[in-house]
């Protein structure tokens, strides 16, 4: 069985090798694209099951792009998770409203990076997210 594979969509260096290193650590597979143009290329080539999209791309921004391959039928169901500093009131919802399926906050938690973005491919396929331990 192949591991998941995650596509970091981000034009920051800094933000994608921390990524990537949690992610590889953790398990996951990594591809990254710095733009929405290298994001649709690399999501035919590489397969991802998921993808964070951050929010401001040079281009076309993270929102759009996210509309976008939720438009097109062989990406539709393609696990986008918004992966942005914006953290104001209202932010979550409206990425929502453009078709996100998820939302991680940067600077990210390194202790729970890889859960955040594992959590949501699991309730994806119907099992149960690993999520803390209950008594």
């Amino acid at each position: 069985m192949r591991p998941d594979r995650v596509l970091v969509i981000d034009d920051n260096a800094i933000n994608v090798e921390l990524a990537a290193f949690v992610l590889e650590a953790a398990g996951f597979e990594v591809g990254v694209a710095a733009d929405a143009a290298q994001a649709r290329s690399r999501i035919a080539s590489f397969q991802p099951d998921v993808a964070l999209v951050d929010i401001q791309l040079p281009g076309m921004d993270g929102l759009s792009l996210v509309r976008l391959l939720k438009s097109q039928a062989a990406t539709a169901e393609l696990l986008l998770i918004a992966f942005t500093a914006f953290a104001m009131k209202g932010d979550e919802a409206k990425m929502r409203a453009a078709g996100c399926d998820g939302y991680i906050a940067k600077p990210i938690d390194v202790a729970t990076f890889a859960s955040q973005v594992r959590d949501p491919l699991q309730a994806q396929r119907g099992q149960r997210p690993a999520g803390p331990a209950t008594p």
